[in-house]
């Protein structure tokens, strides 16, 4: 790939205009050859590089459905909490407020444990809020 774009300068700009229609269809948008060369070039990238990330990710989801199959590895219920040991951190009126997952469904901030994330952001923002929500863990307003 770096061999392809560093020979790209020599190519002539109708050569170079080929390319842009072959990629982009239509004819690049200003004149300007170093434009029209970097953006060729990251096209070209962005089409090397997804077909490797899609055979990577296609081989990730198979090797997960394996250890899900076997029982090592349990998917995890949408809106579900974090493992225990989990940092969830939030930036509020400019303060970054820092929450650890706890054993047993609990929770501590500022040296305090809680039972819910929403009595936490409760105390952060001073109005109810879903915790789950407020610590980006679902969206606000459902699931």
């Amino acid at each position: 790939m770096a061999a392809r774009i560093a020979h790209l300068a020599d190519w002539s700009w109708p050569d170079i205009k080929k390319e842009w229609q072959r990629l982009f269809g239509g004819e690049p948008p200003i004149a300007n050859r170093r434009f029209v060369e970097k953006r060729i070039a990251y096209r070209w990238q962005e089409i090397e590089f997804a077909k490797a990330d899609r055979g990577l990710l296609e081989r990730n989801q198979q090797r997960i459905d394996e250890l899900v199959a076997t029982g090592t590895l349990k998917r995890q219920k949408a809106g579900a909490m974090p493992i225990a040991g989990t940092e969830l951190i939030r930036v509020y009126a400019g303060v970054e407020h820092r929450v650890r997952v706890l054993p047993d469904d609990e929770f501590e901030y500022a040296g305090k444990r809680y039972p819910s994330l929403s009595m936490i952001a409760r105390e952060i923002t001073g109005t109810r809020w879903s915790g789950p929500a407020f610590f980006g863990l679902r969206k606000a307003g459902g699931r």
